[in-house]
């Protein structure tokens, strides 16, 4: 089934619509205040992370979370594929990402001894250095915008719901998969022979 406009109006300024199965898709209805309020939550949370990270230690929250995968993977390294995947960046995101800690010292690129073709980012002693002056930073900031946000009592049903969320959907999945594999062939840039 596919939306249709409805000429009804919300709030005086966005036409209603249907979803898929003929229930009213409304921005009043509870499940979109409830979406709307989690994305300005999570990005309100995420620029006040980034903010502290950058103003106290100059790293980026991304690059923070590359350090922290690599710092919790064995021998301090992974596959460049296994950290987009952990990140949840394209491959060209997590390279470009790599290329800036590389430039700052705090990853290596390691090529892999069985595959040629295939890489490891590497955690540097400089980046474990980094890595363990941010750490406060960074959980104090989680504490204070997140962790003593919440009720203690629904911290649990929280971090359950986002699991549930979270939880791989194999159609979607195969689908994002698709359209995230498609963009990163795009950016592809032609090398003149």
């Amino acid at each position: 089934m596919r939306l249709r406009v409805q000429p009804t109006v919300v709030r005086g300024i966005i036409p209603a619509m249907d979803a898929p199965d003929d229930r009213p898709l409304a921005l009043d209805d509870p499940g979109m205040r409830a979406w709307a309020r989690f994305l300005h939550a999570q990005a309100t949370i995420l620029r006040r992370l980034e903010a502290e990270l950058q103003g106290a230690h100059e790293l980026g929250l991304g690059e923070f979370e590359a350090l922290l995968q690599l710092s919790l993977a064995d021998l301090g390294r992974l596959r460049m594929s296994e950290l987009a995947d952990r990140l949840v960046l394209s491959r060209s995101g997590v390279t470009r990402l790599v290329d800036r800690l590389e430039s700052a010292g705090d990853v290596a690129r390691v090529t892999c001894a069985s595959d040629a073709r295939g890489s490891f980012a590497e955690l540097t002693d400089a980046g474990r250095v980094r890595l363990r002056e941010a750490l406060p930073t960074h959980v104090q900031g989680v504490r204070e915008h997140f962790v003593d946000r919440v009720p203690p009592d629904e911290l649990d049903r929280l971090a359950r719901t986002l699991e549930l969320l979270a939880a791989p959907t194999p159609t979607v999945d195969a689908t994002c998969a698709s359209v995230l594999t498609a963009a990163t062939e795009s950016e592809a840039v032609p090398v003149a022979g």
